[in-house]
């Protein structure tokens, strides 16, 4: 049989040609901050402690000296490196890619801790060759109790999954950042995460593996980009973040970010899997909290609902007129 021809998601059917062989995963943790230490240790800890061993464990500390002597120290059978990029966790994010030589790039926030079989089920899923990426489910960890008005349904804005995505095993437009993997060969044949995208320190920015997942599968037409909803890992939310100013800086970032994605990979890309949550999540959403068994709050999740559409719409409005406008200036 000959090989087949490096056309356009050629390296795809390449491999579907290829001897099986168990994958090598590699873990990339990113860090800014001494105050989430304990964190970062619990962290660390979880992916030593894997059914499926990780052949690298890379922890990237974004521009944070103090951070990165401690971690140099406190960690050192594992690679600890400093961001070589621009600050932010886009920039972080490559800098891990960079370091490692593992079939499986995988990546899990400093504020998390994964399920003690999280590596061995995205594995499972790399059995189809077309798999591009994998990623899980993010459940929050409240450090408190979490606030009755806030909606299931905007989960997300704490990282973490929302009522709304598949609970089956499924083809997803992108994954969530604090629980994602994918081939390096994809993440070095597409060039990483876009630096305009992403949280920097504590700025609630986000989209860059939105937009990292449309170019993979835009790259590789045939590429799949699955959702295993057994692959666990708990995100930490702290109390700042369960606030109602967090939730309003939030969405409207997120709608910014989403400006900058529809300028990158177009409407029709950037928006697909908004239209379903807008036009069916939502409004089930708002009728659920309304209608529901928990009376508790239950007109404020509504409220909360119809205010978070309408900050995310107001904020991806805002970035829409601000691109509009550099481009005029440019002009």
């Amino acid at each position: 049989m000959s090989a087949p021809t490096q056309t356009e998601g050629g390296a795809l059917a390449y491999r579907m040609h290829r001897p099986r062989r168990t994958l090598s995963f590699a873990v990339i943790i990113c860090a800014y901050t001494e105050r989430r230490w304990d964190d970062l240790v619990s962290a660390v800890a979880s992916v030593e402690l894997q059914s499926l061993r990780a052949a690298e464990i890379v922890l990237v500390i974004d521009h944070a000296p103090s951070l990165l002597e401690r971690a140099r120290s406190e960690f050192p059978h594992i690679h600890v490196l400093a961001n070589e990029e621009s600050k932010g966790l886009s920039g972080a994010r490559n800098t891990g890619v960079k370091a490692t030589r593992s079939d499986i790039v995988t990546f899990l926030d400093d504020d998390a801790v994964a399920d003690n079989r999280w590596l061995e089920t995205l594995a499972s899923a790399y059995d189809d060759a077309l798999v591009l990426g994998v990623g899980g489910t993010v459940e929050p960890n409240w450090t408190g109790e979490r606030p009755m008005w806030f909606p299931e349904e905007f989960d997300w804005v704490v990282g973490c999954s929302y009522l709304g995505q598949p609970r089956q095993k499924s083809l997803v437009r992108n994954l969530i950042g604090c629980n994602m993997s994918f081939r390096r060969e994809v993440l070095t044949e597409i060039g990483g995460f876009r630096r305009e995208l992403g949280r920097v320190d504590a700025v609630p920015n986000g989209c860059e593996e939105t937009e990292l997942c449309i170019r993979a599968t835009q790259r590789y037409p045939f590429g799949r980009i699955v959702l295993e909803p057994a692959a666990l890992v708990h995100h930490r939310v702290t109390s700042e973040r369960a606030t109602w100013r967090y939730f309003q800086s939030r969405c409207r970032a997120e709608g910014r970010s989403k400006a900058i994605l529809c300028g990158a990979v177009g409407d029709s890309s950037g928006l697909s899997s908004e239209r379903t949550y807008t036009t069916k999540v939502l409004p089930i959403g708002v009728l659920r909290s309304l209608l529901g068994r928990q009376a508790k709050g239950r007109r404020q999740r509504a409220l909360a609902i119809i205010a978070g559409f309408a900050l995310v719409t107001s904020g991806y409005v805002q970035g829409r007129l601000a691109a509009r406008g550099d481009a005029g200036q440019d002009g």
